[in-house]
C-alpha cells in the first residue's frame, strides 16, 4: 500500500502518539470506574508501568495497541511496508519488552491482564464484565 501523504506529514502524525492517557486506557478507565473498581494509574514501582493498577485486587493491566504490540491474528497489526527491517526489530523489542515485564509483575505476586485496543473498539462493555469476573475470582 502506497503512503499518501509525505513523510514529514507521517512524521509529525506518528510524534503525537503518546503512550499515556490514550483513547482505549481513557475508555476502559470510565467504564472500571462506573462498574465501582477503583485504581491507580501508571505506577512508576512497577515493571513496565502499567496503565491501570488495581492494588486491592494486586492486578496490574495494560491496554495495549494492535499495531505496536503485535496482537496476533488482529487485522491492525501491519506491518509498513517501507523500512521493513527497522519496524520488525521495533516491533520484537516492543514483544520483549512486554513479556519481560508480565513475567516481572507475575513474579512479584501479581496478576496481569491485557486489553487490547480492538477488543474496547468491539465491545468495551463486555471486556470490563469478563475483567470484573477474572477480578472477583482472583480476590
Amino acid at each position: 500500500m502506497v503512503d499518501t501523504i509525505t513523510s514529514e506529514r507521517r512524521s509529525w502524525n506518528m510524534s503525537r502518539i503518546r503512550s499515556r492517557d490514550t483513547g482505549p486506557e481513557v475508555v476502559l478507565r470510565s467504564l472500571l470506574h462506573r462498574a465501582g473498581l477503583r485504581f491507580r494509574l501508571h505506577a512508576k514501582k512497577l515493571p513496565g508501568r502499567p496503565d491501570i493498577v488495581l492494588p486491592k485486587y494486586k492486578t496490574a493491566i495494560f491496554v495495549h495497541g494492535c499495531f505496536w504490540h503485535r496482537h496476533a491474528g488482529c487485522r491492525n497489526a501491519t506491518t509498513p511496508s517501507t523500512r521493513a527491517e527497522f519496524w520488525q526489530e521495533k516491533f520484537d523489542g516492543n514483544v520483549r519488552r512486554d513479556a519481560r515485564n508480565r513475567a516481572d509483575l507475575k513474579a512479584a505476586g501479581w496478576t496481569v491482564m491485557t486489553v487490547w485496543e480492538c477488543e474496547l473498539k468491539a465491545n468495551a462493555e463486555d471486556v470490563v464484565r469478563k475483567l470484573s469476573r477474572e477480578l472477583r475470582r482472583e480476590a
